[in-house]
């Protein structure tokens, strides 16, 4: 299924192809619970940018391998690209305008993230 995507104000818009049936990770890291977001990592041949370039910044911390990727006029984080698949794109799946009709919400330790991150490897393969 092809799902649309966008930031809050709207300048930031996406496409990105993804099954009907959405396993999202829920993580519980400083950065992904303070900001409520949901993964659905995906590789990046399956994202598209449409508009909002020029609207984007990035942030980083820690090893700098994750690209947190904000829209500098709402502040939402669309997407961004993952530490554990950074051949990937990771997609904020409260950003997707309309919402998959199945979802399992599956927990991801986070806090642990160096003896889990192996289990995401997978999801940026083709």
């Amino acid at each position: 299924m092809l799902y649309n995507g966008s930031c809050h104000c709207g300048r930031v818009t996406f496409t990105v192809e993804a099954p009907e049936k959405i396993e999202a990770e829920r993580c519980n890291c400083s950065v992904c619970s303070k900001s409520g977001f949901l993964h659905l990592i995906v590789p990046l041949s399956r994202f598209t940018l449409l508009t909002g370039a020029d609207a984007l910044t990035i942030y980083t911390f820690n090893t700098g391998v994750a690209k947190h990727t904000f829209c500098k006029v709402c502040g939402v984080k669309p997407f961004y690209t993952p530490r554990s698949n950074p051949d990937g794109i990771d997609i904020n799946l409260n950003c997707l305008d309309t919402r998959p009709k199945h979802i399992d919400i599956v927990e991801f330790d986070g806090q642990n993230w160096e003896q889990n991150a192996a289990s995401l490897a997978h999801k940026s393969q083709d």
